[in-house]
């Protein structure tokens, strides 16, 4: 236990403590029709555009050549949309895949509008459908749609995709052992007894 001062400048106790944060969605924890707002929007930059147009091999100098693209009905250069899809599938990772066994599959992509260096991106996910495992008990697949947005509200993105995601009974996440971290690794509770 540690002695500290509250707001009024009396000693006050406080106990140490491991308390669990968010761990994901797991199958149970969807419902068809639930839209998620995910946190944080993402601006795009020309770093970003560059290297995963480079890291790709993505050719197309619409992506890294300033004097053709200039020349385009675009005027600017147009960010990868490879690297849109990809920035919008990892913003739902926290809401959607977080107990992901695996994806299944990513269906109906499209691109409503350009994506401009500078951009801000926002996502949410829709769950569309749900379904148990027939071979696998401990998960279930959940399809949602992922629609993307610029800063403006203009819909950029949307796709389908399917994750299959763990049953809550076959997860064992704890505060002490958090999904992701293996056994042992940070403060344990039998050192705040």
């Amino acid at each position: 236990m540690t002695d500290e001062h509250d707001a009024n400048g009396t000693e006050d106790e406080h106990e140490r403590r491991l308390v669990e944060g968010w761990q994901g969605r797991y199958y149970e924890d969807f419902a068809v029709g639930d839209i998620y707002k995910h946190p944080y929007g993402r601006t795009v930059t020309e770093t970003d555009n560059v290297w995963f147009t480079n890291l790709t091999m993505n050719l197309n100098p619409m992506h890294f050549n300033e004097a053709y693209a200039a020349e385009t009905e675009f005027g600017e250069r147009l960010v990868d949309g490879t690297f849109v899809i990809a920035l919008a599938v990892g913003m739902s990772v926290i809401d959607v895949s977080a107990n992901a066994t695996a994806n299944l599959g990513y269906d109906d992509i499209r691109h409503h509008a350009p994506v401009y260096h500078g951009d801000t991106i926002f996502a949410e996910s829709e769950v569309l459908h749900k379904r148990e495992s027939e071979s696998r008990d401990h998960v279930g697949m959940v399809t949602t749609e992922l629609r993307a947005y610029n800063q403006d509200d203009e819909l950029v993105l949307s796709l389908e995709r399917t994750p299959m995601v763990l049953k809550r009974e076959f997860a064992q996440p704890s505060a002490a052992e958090p999904t992701g971290w293996p056994e042992g690794i940070g403060t344990q509770p039998e050192e705040l007894e």
